[in-house]
């Protein structure tokens, strides 16, 4: 039979872009493999998918998606159990073990399975691939760091009765720098959480798989690499193999037949010159904090390109777009129509973190963005907001110093002020010139870990050359 592999992302947009462009990656180093993709649907809205979905069936005849059963009834227990949306992944996993078992024996009827490769979030169907003997790579979207502490969260566990919100220290993790207690992921914070138990049983199954591949590659985060290979993040048990194959980021087939006018707006502008602010799939604001962020960005001078979506409580009212001129201050997009464009929901970021006028990005940190951005070598302003976000602007800053740092209040808000003087601090400072000369020289160190003989290169084919 025909050699396969079967890829089973989480259904987060950013987690499945990621898992279908690593096979896609597999596939320029071994075009025989036929590709397999489960595809789950989440109980909430985690991106839309299908646009994309559809354009690789179309263009890579390799790569077939089997999706599972949409649940008909999701128990309200699920949602209710947590505060956070990672504990429904979880919890959608187990609610799909089942079918998945179902669509390994089915694709297994036809191919010789040489790997079932799956998301951190799907990490319980583990013991299905051990069952059906195909083995099991976890694939970690987040950075080799948060990877470091995560195969550590037992050991920290271990250490303390207190909640990671409630300690007030610096912890002390293999290969990271020195980490703010309250700036653990979000839904770890809280060690009576549901989702807290959900990430601690995943770092125990962490350790049980054949391998763990990572979107990093080796001089982006040696030492926390370093740390995992040394053993020293699981001092009580197994450490599983560690590929970096990254930086792996989003690749459009073919080219748009029209220009957006966020690109036509670009071409326009001096070179280095503009501040792109873009929060991701779940980033939205408060009414009051876009407008503070509208203040703040008009009171710097900068030129700027501000993606907006609707404040959570308009997004759920059913309005599709959000209304700039209810949103923003009065006046706003008059006044800065020679500076800025305010674009609605979404814009192409890989071909703007590309194009040439952009000298600066206000992220929330997500690790895909973080990797888009060291390819196009352009720094940051890190504002996390949920997730691992804190966490990856510690690591930005403190470690791999490619990112200035956002402060918020208290409460989490951000003001104008701080918003005007990290813009400028960014775009016009002298630490804003190290960063910059920093993440160019690590988007050259992509370039090279990607080439021929390169460390993600070396790293890949070691992975996949008993695929055959």
């Amino acid at each position: 039979m025909d050699p396969a592999i079967v890829l089973y992302p989480a259904p987060a947009i950013g987690h499945l872009i990621s898992m279908v462009e690593l096979g896609k990656l597999i596939l320029t180093f071994k075009p025989s493999l036929s590709i397999h993709i489960i595809i789950s649907t989440a109980p909430y809205n985690s991106g839309d998918t299908a646009p994309y979905i559809a354009t690789v069936s179309a263009t890579i005849p390799s790569i077939t998606f089997h999706h599972l059963p949409q649940p008909t009834s999701f128990p309200p227990s699920i949602s209710a159990s947590s505060l956070h949306h990672e504990n429904i992944l979880f919890e959608l996993t187990t609610f799909n073990k089942s079918a998945v078992h179902q669509a390994l024996t089915s694709i297994s009827r036809n191919y010789t399975l040489h790997a079932f490769i799956i998301d951190f979030f799907c990490a319980e169907t583990l013991p299905v691939s051990a069952q059906l003997k195909i083995p099991c790579f976890i694939f970690y979207t987040s950075a080799a760091s948060n990877l470091a502490a995560f195969l550590y969260l037992p050991t920290l566990h271990g250490n303390t009765m207190k909640s990671f919100k409630d300690q007030n220290i610096l912890l002390d993790i293999p290969g990271v720098p020195p980490m703010p207690s309250s700036d653990m992921g979000k839904p770890l914070l809280d060690r009576h959480d549901k989702a807290y138990d959900q990430f601690l049983a995943c770092a125990n199954y962490l350790c049980e798989s054949t391998g763990i591949i990572v979107n990093t590659f080796d001089s982006l985060e040696p030492r926390a690499i370093k740390a995992m290979l040394d053993g020293s993040c699981v001092p009580e048990g197994r450490t599983p193999p560690i590929h970096c194959i990254g930086p792996l980021i989003l690749t459009k087939e073919g080219k748009r037949n029209v220009r957006s006018e966020s690109l036509t707006w670009l071409d326009s502008q001096p070179s280095r010159s503009v501040v792109f602010l873009c929060f991701g799939s779940l980033g939205s604001f408060t009414v009051d904090q876009l407008r503070e962020i509208a203040v703040g960005l008009e009171k710097s001078r900068q030129r700027f390109l501000w993606v907006v979506r609707s404040p959570v409580s308009v997004a759920n009212s059913g309005l599709p777009d959000p209304d700039l001129d209810s949103l923003l201050p009065y006046g706003f997009l008059d006044r800065t129509k020679e500076k800025g464009i305010v674009v609605k929901n979404w814009v192409e970021q890989v071909e703007v973190l590309s194009h040439d006028s952009v000298g600066g990005f206000v992220s929330h940190c997500g690790w895909n963005s973080v990797l888009e951005a060291v390819c196009a070598g352009v720094p940051m302003v890190a504002w996390p907001l949920y997730a691992e976000q804190r966490f990856n602007r510690v690591v930005l800053v403190e470690e791999i110093k490619i990112a200035v740092p956002m402060n918020e209040c208290e409460d989490g808000f951000v003001s104008s002020n701080e918003v005007e003087k990290r813009v400028n601090e960014l775009m016009n400072s002298e630490r804003g010139e190290s960063v910059r000369s920093r993440v160019v020289r690590m988007k050259n160190e992509a370039k090279a870990a990607m080439a021929n003989g390169g460390s993600s290169q070396v790293a890949l084919t070691k992975l996949i050359e008993p695929w055959n």
